[in-house]
């Protein structure tokens, strides 16, 4: 092992470098931690070299994937913070909007909900509901009117 490592360390770090690593020293390390777990089960030890490169271009391609996922979370939240008086108004809005869904008759309620929150196809939420398609469409007219026309009267 430690030939292994004295011959490719410097190659290894090399390639996670130009293969976009960001941190190519921590990618190479465990790559020879993985190879040292599983030394035993590889066919020869000519293989050790090719299944090292293997490895290190695994974790680094899983390594710059989590880093997109992780920068898209962070700008989700960027996005997000608003001022004290948005989030007050914001608040505000929801909390007539609930009301007035509320208010509503248990039918278009239903139907609102299972439509946009849960984002059901008019055949799902008729299944659901045991009504027809139609009474779906209809009840899901009639609340989101009834909705609109709650929050326009509110402003």
């Amino acid at each position: 092992m430690a030939r292994l490592f004295d011959l490719h360390y410097p190659s290894m770090l090399r390639l996670a470098t130009l293969l976009g690593a960001d941190d190519p020293e921590n990618i190479v390390a465990e790559a020879y931690y993985e190879i040292y777990r599983k030394y035993r089960k590889l066919r020869t030890p000519d293989a050790a070299a090719a299944y090292l490169r293997s490895v290190v271009c695994n974790l680094t391609r899983m390594r710059i994937r989590h880093l997109q996922v992780a920068r898209r979370h962070v700008e989700d939240r960027i996005d997000t913070v608003a001022s004290a008086e948005t989030s007050a108004l914001l608040r505000d809005d929801q909390r007539a909007l609930i009301r007035a869904l509320r208010a509503l008759p248990a039918r278009q309620r239903e139907a609102l909900v299972l439509r946009h929150w849960l984002c059901l196809k008019e055949k799902e939420i008729a299944a659901t509901m045991g009504i027809s398609v139609g009474s779906v469409k209809t009840h899901t007219a009639r609340g989101l009117a009834a909705l609109t026309h709650a929050m326009e009267v509110r402003r």
